[in-house]
């Protein structure tokens, strides 16, 4: 027997186990109690901007569904095409890869339109951990999420630099507050908040002003809040990825782990990473939304409105809203720092997604799928007559504006963290 065959004989020997020790009571329940009827196929926004039968959940759930059938029912695993497989096995991983992670984002929004309530971004998570583990899944996102783990064993070669970034950010904190006190401490002991950032000055600086502004006891992480492991659907590095977040907060003995405006962050360590560790962490876990709607609330944030006279609409986070509940916040932030808001339709629960979620926009090769797949959500935000865009997704924010390029939708963006500093008295 030649390598190449064994090789491709071990491959689908691996997608069997993984399948095998994944698909669980409700797994198999979404995948045996959805009948086809095709009510999901409206709401999935793949299929709004390009009406394909490949477009559709209920597709890609079968694509996993004949999968399964080939390695556990007895029919399937003596004759293949007789649930559907007429594919190499090759072909078979590459079909399902491509399936879980470009045409679909994860966005929830067809179990919502369910009548059985079928978890397709759960069928699909189970189609990217197979990819992973089978080494069919976006190089890009296997890189990042290796980026992550090599940070925090090399962790001392980044502190300096780091540092060395911080103190320049600090400047920027300082001038724009009129205050040299201003600071953003880092690993400060005793802080009650830590507050975890992207990598990027976009989602520190404009955190530290409003921190500094209302006098809060926070500090900076070290390590940034994206997890590139979550859209691998690989437990192990999903696990390693969040931990280090755990131990720094507990290191500092921090009260609560506040996450930047970064929708799978927010969501994974919110609502997964208890499920993973099987305990509840021993500190709360917030969206900087949530805590900057409690200052505007406890009348900490003063805020002008007609700072902002664009008018103004907003874009739901699939992951902070339909999947974290975060809906009224950031409206209670946006409407008290502008002047004229207007909603998107559909709007909360029923948000079409952008198009970029669960690590689209992260890799190059799928750029030309993410701006057909954002085609009806540009046409969402054009409707409005709204000139300023906010969202509370950084992924989101960068879709937003690619949109803007390609759609020529004539706008402006932000998150709203940006926008509630523009609009400080």
């Amino acid at each position: 027997m030649s390598s190449a065959v064994e090789l491709e004989k071990d491959k689908l020997a691996v997608a069997r186990d993984m399948l095998g020790s994944l698909v669980d009571r409700r797994v198999l329940t979404a995948l045996e109690v959805c009948v086809r009827c095709g009510i999901c196929t409206e709401s999935c926004h793949y299929y709004q901007s390009n009406p394909k039968t490949q477009h559709t959940p209920y597709y890609r759930a079968e694509m996993v569904r004949r999968l399964y059938r080939r390695f556990f029912d007895p029919m399937g695993r003596a004759f293949p095409q007789w649930v559907g497989i007429k594919e190499t096995k090759d072909e078979l991983l590459t079909k399902l890869s491509n399936i879980a992670f470009s045409s679909c984002t994860l966005c929830q929004r067809c179990t919502f339109a369910c009548p059985f309530g079928v978890e397709t971004a759960e069928i699909m998570r189970v189609m990217r951990s197979i990819a992973t583990a089978t080494g069919y899944a976006p190089e890009m996102l296997v890189e990042l999420a290796n980026l992550a783990i090599t940070k925090e064993e090399s962790a001392d070669m980044f502190r300096d630099l780091y540092m060395e970034q911080i103190k320049d950010l600090e400047k920027e904190v300082q001038d724009h507050l009129g205050n040299s006190k201003a600071r953003i401490p880092v690993d400060e002991k005793g802080a009650r908040i830590l507050y975890v950032p992207l990598a990027g000055a976009h989602t520190i600086v404009p955190e530290a002003i409003l921190f500094n502004s209302v006098g809060a006891s926070w500090t900076l992480g070290m390590f940034e809040a994206s997890n590139y492991a979550v859209f691998l659907a690989d437990r192990q590095k999903e696990k390693q990825i969040a931990n280090r977040i755990i131990k720094e907060a507990e290191k500092i003995g921090a009260e609560e782990i506040i996450i930047t405006e970064c929708g799978h962050a927010y969501f994974a360590m919110r609502w997964e990473v208890p499920k993973w560790f099987g305990r509840l962490l021993p500190f709360k876990v917030r969206s900087i939304l949530e805590v900057l709607d409690e200052y505007l609330s406890a009348g900490k944030l003063h805020l002008d409105s007609s700072k902002n006279t664009q008018l103004t609409t907003y874009h739901d986070s699939c992951n902070l809203g339909r999947k974290g509940g975060v809906f009224d916040e950031p409206r209670r932030l946006i409407k008290a720092s502008v002047k004229d808001f207007v909603e998107m339709t559909p709007n909360r629960l029923g948000s079409y997604c952008c198009g970029a979620g669960s690590g689209l926009v992260a890799v190059p090769e799928f750029a030309d799928i993410r701006m057909q797949a954002g085609h009806h959500k540009a046409e969402q935000i054009r409707q409005t007559g709204a000139g300023f865009v906010v969202t509370s997704c950084d992924n989101c924010l960068h879709q937003i504006r690619e949109l803007n390029e390609h759609y020529g939708l004539n706008i402006e963006s932000s998150n709203v963290s940006q926008l509630v500093v523009k609009a400080l008295k």
